[in-house]
């Protein structure tokens, strides 16, 4: 009986601890510049009911931008995780920025320096809507 409910409680822990599921998008879904295709948004939003949307790639001129970018770049790019070259080529993490118009990160200098434009268009974002 005691094993019962140690194997009940380890079950328990581990369905609390995971609060996302994990989504796995086929290789169809995967621009191989970086970030996802329309098939790979829309399949990831089916599966978790949220609403990907694609990156800002141009210049982050309107509040809705600037907040949608600098979240990405502050997110992505403050903790990285993973190197941003393997085997002399990009990673996918590195060609995110790629993807929402930004150049690829090569050192953890150049991310750095995406992270703090990230912080920087967030504190634009702020400044106009007013918040302290």
């Amino acid at each position: 009986m005691a094993t019962k409910k140690a194997a009940t409680k380890k079950t328990a822990g581990k369905k609390a601890s995971s609060k996302r599921a994990s989504v796995s998008i086929k290789k169809e879904g995967k621009d191989p510049k970086g970030g996802l295709t329309q098939a790979g948004r829309d399949a990831y939003n089916k599966k978790t009911g949220s609403n990907l949307k694609p990156g800002v790639k141009g210049a982050a001129d309107t509040p809705e931008k600037k907040r949608r970018k600098g979240s990405f770049l502050t997110r992505h790019f403050t903790s990285p995780r993973g190197p941003v070259v393997k085997n002399g080529k990009a990673t996918r993490q590195a060609l995110q920025a790629a993807a929402w118009g930004e150049p690829v990160p090569k050192t953890e200098a150049d991310e750095k320096k995406l992270a703090a434009k990230g912080r920087k268009l967030l504190e634009e974002y702020h400044g106009e809507k007013g918040d302290s």
